[in-house]
């Protein structure tokens, strides 16, 4: 027959039983079980106040914490919470201090446990961090060196009309310079709220896009229309790698807290939607703090630039030793008595050829280069056969 074993909640029954029965002193009882007369003494006592519940483990965290967090200061967070609701701790103390200087706040992971233990917590899948871009894209230094934009992806309003916000951001403060939402994204749409964009905030240095319409095309140096009233006004328009959305981090991060907290639900109509969006773009630029900005408000560190839109937008002009062509009403220009075709997006324009070599010119419009041309072919290089000089000539435009 095999032994049976004990635990130490049956010992300390078998201790209380023989103690009831007071057959032996505690000395001796203490003695038998191998405990000390203090240890007997304790668990007669919790026997006696608590029956049998006494004999088990009790926790050992004391009753009253001397730094708990009071009743009425977590109502407090939990009210912030519920007037921010997808915002984390760290932000949510940050508006705490400044609303509430007078207060001693506990720290950010307090809150975090508070709000966790009250199921106020979004816990969010761990992401897969990506790889560092390898395509060269301009760090900003200052306001309005790079601005960002994008169509955050549409959705049905409660009329069923699709809404396609155009969101434009200042990369540097994180300011959202627009919001708009738009039942259409071809250029004839869009212009006009870039121009009211450039008149109230002055022009950046950089405007970093996807690769989609209305900001590319298939043709050479991938122009459109947008892009290429861009570079008349001295703006060069910068794209990230296609497929790579990782490169424009911030932008889709702004557009995760857009959708989280100004598209869901939907509202009935297009001018419903939009003014929930200026409320989110108020809240976003003068009250939600942000950690990349040691937790400063994005409104507070922007500054419009000092490159004012123009009332004429001034024609290009291209270096001495470049050959000017006119682009034709096809798409054309003329090169050593031959019809080369550019591209229909520059119908009208004017563009500049510059040797690079015995063989090869590089095709310029304004400051940035578009492809390389073969003058014993008259042709365009295939893109592949180009990439690596127009990337040089890119780089040396830039320095």
């Amino acid at each position: 027959m095999p032994w049976k074993e004990t635990t130490v909640l049956d010992d300390r029954v078998k201790f209380i039983a023989m103690y009831l029965d007071q057959e032996i002193s505690m000395a001796e009882l203490c003695r038998e079980f191998g405990v000390s007369r203090k240890t007997g003494y304790k668990f007669a006592r919790r026997y006696e106040c608590y029956g049998p519940e006494g004999l088990r483990d009790l926790s050992r965290a004391p009753h009253c914490h001397r730094n708990a967090v009071s009743g009425d200061l977590q109502a407090l967070i939990v009210a912030c919470k519920g007037k921010h609701p997808t915002w984390g701790p760290r932000k949510l103390l940050v508006v705490l201090r400044r609303d509430n200087p007078e207060i001693s706040w506990p720290a950010a992971s307090t809150l975090g446990a508070i709000l966790d233990s009250r199921g106020l917590t979004i816990h969010r899948k761990r992401r897969l961090q990506h790889a560092t871009p390898s395509v060269s894209l301009t760090q900003p230094g200052e306001p309005n060196e790079v601005w960002c934009a994008d169509f955050k992806g549409h959705f049905a309003l409660g009329n069923r009309q699709r809404c396609h916000p155009l969101t434009i951001t200042d990369s540097f403060t994180r300011t959202i310079l627009r919001i708009q939402g738009l039942s259409r994204t071809d250029t004839k749409t869009v212009m006009p709220l870039w121009a009211a964009a450039f008149r109230e905030y002055g022009l950046p240095s950089v405007i970093r896009t996807d690769n989609g319409s209305p900001f590319a095309t298939n043709g050479l140096g991938g122009l459109s229309a947008l892009s290429v009233w861009w570079i008349k006004l001295g703006i060069h328009p910068e794209r990230i790698k296609p497929a790579h959305p990782e490169q424009n981090g911030q932008h889709e991060r702004m557009h995760r807290t857009l959708k989280e907290e100004a598209t869901t639900p939907p509202q009935s109509d297009l001018r419903a939607q939009q003014r929930v969006f200026d409320r989110f773009r108020e809240e976003y630029n003068h009250v939600r703090p942000h950690e990349a900005l040691g937790q400063a408000t994005p409104a507070s560190l922007y500054t419009p630039s000092p490159r004012r839109y123009p009332l004429r937008i001034p024609p290009i002009e291209y270096p001495a030793g470049v050959q000017v062509r006119h682009v034709r009403t096809n798409g054309t220009i003329r090169w050593r008595g031959s019809l080369i075709f550019v591209s229909e997006t520059l119908t009208g324009e004017y563009v500049g050829l510059d040797q690079i070599d015995d063989q090869h010119f590089a095709l310029y419009f304004g400051p940035l280069p578009l492809a390389i041309l073969d003058d014993h072919t008259c042709s365009w290089l295939p893109p592949k056969a180009a990439a690596k000089s127009l990337e040089t000539l890119l780089q040396e435009n830039h320095q």
